[in-house]
């Protein structure tokens, strides 16, 4: 697990970091809908291709090795004795608390750098390029991984100290006063993470192909999104892989197309995936996976402080320290809060593919091109080496999206208008004035 997954744990799991979507049920109401594909062709799902089995077998074993390592690094730190003794070096070196504190984060995530490096590299360095996933040099890579392991001790030395002083002011209420504290820190992250972090990584920028620009504007407008932001981003430089996604809070707010993306997809399939990603703006779906995250926030740290005085009073001499808010618990904490948020995983993922899902519904409604969103679903599962069709448990414990093979059954046969049907997005499309 990187350094910034550990840190973050302790006030937003990021893991489960979805986002939700309403309900209500609503027939069109504009005099121009946009005009219905007339073809009526049936997109058959692909089969996995043998190396697209090979990847998927390959990065569920990494996954359950991260999984296990991120259970038994923390255990390793507490029964060495070895985050007690960083603890105790870092009260001497840093005097004041605050910087004693960050003088043992700098120490923690050192070390957890070596640990992980070698699955990292493997994995995220060696394995995609052999399975031609990828465009990165090694000093990209390696660079790239640098700014993660510094932005991960930026946020952290600036954050960390909160959970820390509730825990000693508030010891029975602080995981309530944590939980509440998080929601305003995921608020500023999705702020500022597209501003200041993204950029740190990949060149962001307009749209070049303008033609296709325009038209992405105008499906924008007839979703009610008006001076919407449109950025493509030179991922060429680090991989093969296609993809498209939705950052950002209040004036930060954009959607981001991959260059891979733009070169591989046809103009009607990218305005299919613009669809979808304009479902996320219109429905809210930043704002409220936000706060539905802060739920399991709440229900992990809860977790925590049933557990965590117990397992020290029965290890305090083991572990060198008798309270959670010592510094040198943060191991304890991290090791618990990776505990909860695999129990907590699934539910996580489930609302995230039920938003997923209702995106591209969104998607379907606004373009009405089937065919193309299908046929983008194929290339997609083609270029990234995707499954079709998982197993359940890729599904319950890896899976933020449907499966491929759903998706493109949904494409096929998803046309309420056809039948006369009300849509279930049509006044957040349609109704809106031009």
């Amino acid at each position: 697990m990187k350094g910034w997954q550990w840190i973050l744990a302790i006030s937003v799991l990021c893991a489960l970091t979805s986002r939700a979507a309403p309900a209500a049920t609503s027939a069109p109401t504009s005099p121009n809908p946009p005009k219905t594909v007339p073809v009526h062709l049936i997109v058959p799902v692909p089969e996995a291709t043998p190396k697209a089995l090979s990847f998927y077998r390959q990065s569920n074993v990494i996954w359950c090795i991260r999984t296990f390592g991120g259970l038994l690094v923390p255990l390793v730190f507490l029964f060495t004795g070895v985050s007690a003794r960083m603890a105790s070096t870092a009260r001497g070196l840093g005097r004041l608390w605050y910087f004693s504190l960050v003088i043992y984060l700098a120490g923690f995530l050192a070390i957890n750098f070596l640990i992980s490096l070698p699955l990292d590299y493997y994995w995220g360095f060696h394995k995609v390029h052999q399975f031609g996933l990828s465009n990165q040099t090694f000093l990209k890579w390696f660079t790239d991984y640098l700014k993660n392991l510094l932005v991960s001790f930026c946020v952290a030395a600036a954050f960390l100290w909160c959970p820390y002083w509730l825990l000693k002011k508030f010891p029975r209420r602080w995981w309530i006063f944590t939980a509440a504290a998080a929601i305003p820190f995921m608020f500023f992250m999705a702020l500022l993470k597209p501003v200041f972090v993204d950029p740190l990584f990949n060149t962001f920028g307009p749209m070049h192909n303008q033609a296709l620009g325009q038209r992405i504007l105008g499906l924008a407008e007839q979703a009610g999104i008006h001076g919407s932001r449109v950025y493509e981003v030179n991922k060429s430089v680090d991989t093969k892989t296609v993809n498209a996604y939705v950052t950002g809070f209040l004036g930060t707010k954009r959607i981001v197309l991959w260059d891979t993306l733009l070169t591989k997809l046809n103009d009607d399939e990218v305005l299919f995936v613009m669809g979808h990603e304009m479902g996320h703006f219109v429905l809210n779906h930043v704002v409220r996976g936000i706060l539905f995250s802060s739920v399991l926030v709440l229900v992990a740290l809860y977790g925590l402080q049933q557990t965590a005085r117990e397992l020290i009073r029965r290890f305090k001499l083991s572990w060198g320290f008798d309270e959670l808010h010592d510094m040198a618990s943060l191991p304890l904490i991290i090791f618990l809060v990776q505990l909860f948020s695999f129990v907590l995983t699934p539910i996580g993922l489930a609302y995230s593919r039920h938003i997923e899902h209702e995106a591209d519904r969104f998607g379907l409604e606004l373009t009405r091109n089937n065919y193309a969103a299908g046929t983008g679903f194929v290339k997609l599962s083609v270029e990234n080496l995707s499954n079709p069709r998982p197993g359940p448990f890729f599904v319950i414990w890896r899976s933020s999206h449907p499966p491929i093979a759903d998706r493109i059954t949904f494409m096929n046969s998803y046309r309420p208008w056809e039948r006369g049907e009300p849509l279930k997005y049509g006044d957040r499309i349609y109704g809106k004035s031009h």
